[in-house]
């Protein structure tokens, strides 16, 4: 019997961070593709251009709070949009070096939200959520 295999998305522009995550999850030993963005934009736009997709699209998502381009604010009021039209729900943990508790009750405010996480992310925390 095939595994189901899983898709998570890191969206950060810190590329050694975007690196260490992709790495964590590969030596989780569980099939679970990685894919990773930069910028919000470009998340955004291969979440619509793989809409209806499920095969295509995350089960979690890693979402950076501070980046160029589109933060992780822009991006989530964008998705708040956008999320209907998805044809898989997707579970997103907000990412951010931040210890502010308004980001953290600001992140609340999206339903889409699962946790707000401070980095650094342990590799167990990490784990734990993708097993879930």
């Amino acid at each position: 019997m095939d595994e189901k295999v899983g898709m998570v998305c890191v969206i950060d522009d810190d590329n050694v961070y975007r690196f260490t995550t992709e790495k964590y999850i590969q030596m989780l030993n569980l099939p679970i593709k990685v894919v990773s963005f930069g910028d919000g934009e470009m998340a955004l736009e291969y979440l619509k251009n793989n809409s209806n997709q499920a095969d295509n699209l995350p089960d979690v998502m890693f979402l950076d709070v501070n980046m160029p381009v589109m933060d992780g604010w822009d991006f989530l009021d964008e998705y708040e949009t956008l999320k209907n039209d998805l044809s898989k729900e997707i579970k997103i943990y907000l990412v951010s070096s931040s210890t502010d508790e308004r980001d953290h009750n600001r992140s609340m405010k999206y339903s889409c939200v699962e946790d707000y996480i401070v980095k650094p992310i342990t590799e167990e925390y990490l784990e734990r959520l993708i097993k879930q």
